[in-house]
């Protein structure tokens, strides 16, 4: 990559099914793929490090230069995306293995040099047996309107989740699904339903153009990726509103916090019109946390946190009293929430998950602790036996 190229592209558009790469940047994603790694990490000075079961590794390769790196990238990057990288200081693309799995990569610089973040993407598709995920989530998979959020931290699962959501409907129900993705992850086959796939950058502009031109697109199922801004926001809240399901995700650490998030995204003049426009059209939050496992043959497993738009939920979020959430999705078992202790304590009853770790990921430690010894703590600050 020529480094004096100025910066003069908007988004590129190029053709990934062209894409190539170097050679030694396949030996390093096959490797990833046999030492059952979920993500490749480059920096300029440092070995290449990959990340296996949550834990960040070297490998025993010797440290790259910037020269390296710039080599290793260039084959990926079309002239327009180099002037892209030039411009915002980051691109995302992916590249698939061939006959293998895909990677989401994400270059950038720091320090002014370039580095590498490459997830893998698995080309199977998992189920939700094999995401060890809780059965209301194959219920949420079965709404046929409304908006449902994945939640979590990156890294979380969120994507893989919403991969096997989507293909739950594409094995049981006869529709087209659309999806908008930067860039496109898991790769899915036609089966009852009729899926088309559009990247950012290669199929359409920006997400913008993506958007506008959705609802022409005759969708019933529709995959938005992150909720970045607020007119992302609204513009699944529009498709929700006519009738589609609606996926995305967002970045927040629990349920309360993901409704939080999303109404930052307005200004306070804008805010309890999008308040009214969620409490109409929200259906699910699921919230993720992927913590390492002790059973045996399962590296990872979920910690969950549900929560569904009951009539009460309902009514919370209409009267803006969100802190009170948090108390009826840890309380409404019966109606298929659950927190995330009440998740902790399901996965170390099973044994799936030490309880040392348990209380690394707990919301509230001395809460997790009552509660696996018969005592729940109730919302007025009193307790009662189980």
């Amino acid at each position: 990559m020529d480094q004096d190229i100025r910066p003069k592209a908007a988004p590129p558009v190029d053709d990934y099914e062209h894409r190539v790469a170097d050679e030694k940047l396949i030996k390093y994603f096959k490797a990833v793929v046999e030492l059952d790694a979920s993500d490749l990490h480059l920096k300029e000075g440092a070995p290449p490090r990959v990340r296996v079961t949550g834990r960040m590794r070297p490998t025993k390769s010797e440290p790259l230069t910037n020269q390296q790196i710039v080599d290793l990238v260039t084959p990926l990057l079309s002239e327009r995306q180099k002037e892209f990288l030039r411009t915002h200081g980051a691109i995302d693309l992916a590249y698939e293995l061939e006959g293998s799995d895909r990677f989401r990569i994400n270059i950038f610089r720091q320090r002014g040099k370039l580095s590498v973040a490459a997830r893998r993407v698995p080309r199977n598709i998992p189920d939700f047996s094999s995401l060890h995920l809780p059965a209301m989530v194959t219920k949420i998979a079965e709404y046929h309107q409304g908006l449902v959020l994945v939640s979590g931290i990156t890294g979380s699962g969120k994507s893989t989740t919403l991969a096997a959501m989507l293909e739950h409907i594409n094995k049981h129900r006869s529709c087209h699904i659309v999806t908008i993705e930067d860039p496109i992850e898991f790769l899915f086959d036609d089966k009852k339903a009729f899926i088309n796939q559009r990247e950012i950058g290669i199929d359409v502009p920006t997400f913008d153009d993506a958007l506008r031109y959705l609802m022409r697109e005759d969708p019933d199922v529709v995959l938005i990726g992150e909720m970045r801004d607020k007119e992302t926001f609204a513009a699944a809240l529009r498709a929700a509103e006519t009738g589609h399901l609606v996926f995305a995700t967002v970045h927040a650490s629990s349920t309360y916090q993901t409704i939080t998030r999303i109404l930052e995204l307005f200004t306070p003049d804008e805010r309890n019109l999008a308040r009214q426009s969620l409490c109409f059209n929200l259906r699910a939050v699921i919230c993720l946390k992927l913590m390492p496992s002790i059973a045996d043959g399962v590296d990872r497993v979920p910690a969950t946190e549900i929560m569904l738009t009951t009539p009460t939920v309902h009514k919370m979020l209409e009267e803006g009293r969100d802190a009170e959430i948090a108390e009826i999705v840890k309380s409404s078992s019966h109606e298929g929430m659950h927190d995330f202790t009440a998740s902790l304590m399901q996965l170390i009853e099973k044994e799936w998950v030490d309880p040392r770790v348990a209380y690394d990921y707990a919301p509230n430690i001395d809460e997790l602790k009552m509660r696996l010894k018969g005592i729940s703590t109730s919302g007025s600050g009193g307790m009662r036996a189980e």
